[in-house]
């Protein structure tokens, strides 16, 4: 029987990490070079992440007004306190803080319509928030200027 022996190179390795000294380097460069990128898309993935979460509170705020406005024809031609619910639901968001009034030129504009036939033939209320959030991290090529959140809501008279 015949025993082959094979030889292999040998390999010099440095440090405790087992990797050769070129490809450490090599590794560095990668990083900085990528890094910008990874930084600008978790820019990006947050930045979509506030809109995501102003998006849904524009939703919650039309219809916590809508359910309050829909208590009574009087209550559903009063935009004040319809205002006031709004504000209740959006003061987390970015840009609302302690915002006290509801303006067209405002951060929050809350629009209350009585409707004598709504789209079951009975009373309702519709009920229309605009709501523009203020930007957090501007990152060029992704979201320019300001973005106006708008949700409407119709809901049929209770009472």
């Amino acid at each position: 029987m015949r025993l082959l022996r094979y030889t292999t190179r040998q390999r010099t390795y440095t440090g405790a990490s087992g990797r050769r000294a070129n490809q450490r380097g090599q590794s560095v460069i990668e990083t900085v070079l990528l890094l910008p990128w990874l930084v600008y898309c978790f820019c990006g993935a947050f930045d979509l992440g506030v809109y995501s979460y102003a998006l849904i509170s524009a939703e919650n705020a039309a219809r916590v007004v809508g359910m309050y406005a829909a208590t009574s024809a009087s209550v559903a031609q009063n935009p004040t306190l319809a205002c006031t619910y709004a504000l209740a639901e959006l003061r987390d968001s970015p840009g609302v803080g302690n915002t006290s009034s509801c303006s067209a030129s405002g951060v929050v504009n809350v629009t209350t319509t009585y409707l004598a036939t709504g789209a079951d033939g009975l009373p309702a209320v519709q009920v229309s928030i605009a709501y523009t959030p203020s930007q957090v991290i501007t990152l060029p090529g992704l979201i320019n200027g300001s973005m106006t959140i708008t949700r409407t809501v119709e809901f049929p008279i209770w009472g």
